[in-house]
């Protein structure tokens, strides 16, 4: 697995502290300052980054366009950094796509324990013998990590996203409790007003044109949490 972090924030300490740090524990790191630094970098260096490290408040653009761009051209995990203590921020980096979010200021070790979580969620996903789960015309391909809708066309997902769908297609007609998706998406449990698992199935459901406020495929069991309600046909082959 690459281990190459890219890192956006303006504030030359927190980049350096980062870098510091983040080498210490043998990933390779790469900085940039601002939006415009970041997406050369990422151009540059595409196929080896792992993750992404993305400063909400940039001085030429918002951490929320760079996951934007991210999300369009590639499926690599992102982290947002945010100083706003509003819930606000956080969700509208969930529904761009983001993979987690982390408030400032943060001690580094649990940003460490959040992209060691994402990076073993990611190595664990090519371990599955089944690679493609087939459900109301859509085809989820595991290895590809690649989602096709009923027209052919490749239906974008975030890593997080991703994880989420691949845990319910794998146990379809089971009753999945909230604590069992948060820690499966996100390694940790979710606080008591934390809506982000909501905002993150309202995201799936759009994808998979499940209608919001009746969804037929992944129903909410109150009290409890979702359920995949679709039958899944499970094959190695195309």
């Amino acid at each position: 697995m690459n281990r190459t972090i890219l890192i956006v924030d303006d504030d030359q300490k927190i980049r350096s502290l980062l870098k510091t740090y983040l080498e210490k524990n043998q990933y390779e790191v790469l900085l940039a300052h601002d939006g415009a630094s970041f997406m050369a970098e990422f151009e540059r260096h595409r196929e080896q980054i792992s993750l992404c490290i993305l400063d909400v408040m940039l001085p030429d653009t918002e951490g929320f366009a760079l996951c934007q761009a991210v999300r369009r051209r590639s499926d690599v995990p992102v982290i947002m950094l945010t100083a706003s203590a509003e819930e606000t921020d956080r969700i509208v980096g969930l529904e761009l796509g983001a993979d987690d979010y982390l408030g400032k200021p943060f001690n580094p070790r649990e940003l460490l324990a959040r992209i060691k979580a994402i990076h073993r969620r990611s190595g664990q996903e090519r371990s599955q013998p089944a690679r493609f789960f087939r459900f109301n015309g859509f085809t989820l391909d595991v290895l590809e990590r690649s989602l096709v809708d009923p027209d052919g066309q490749a239906s974008p997902l975030s890593g997080m996203d991703f994880q989420l769908l691949k845990l319910l297609v794998e146990h379809p007609g089971q009753v999945l409790d909230r604590s069992r998706l948060a820690e499966v998406t996100r390694g940790r449990d979710l606080g008591p007003l934390d809506r982000s698992l909501d905002v993150q199935i309202s995201r799936l459901r759009q994808r998979l044109r499940d209608d919001g406020k009746q969804p037929a495929l992944i129903k909410t069991v109150r009290g409890s949490g979702y359920v995949f309600a679709s039958t899944v046909q499970v094959n190695d082959a195309a």
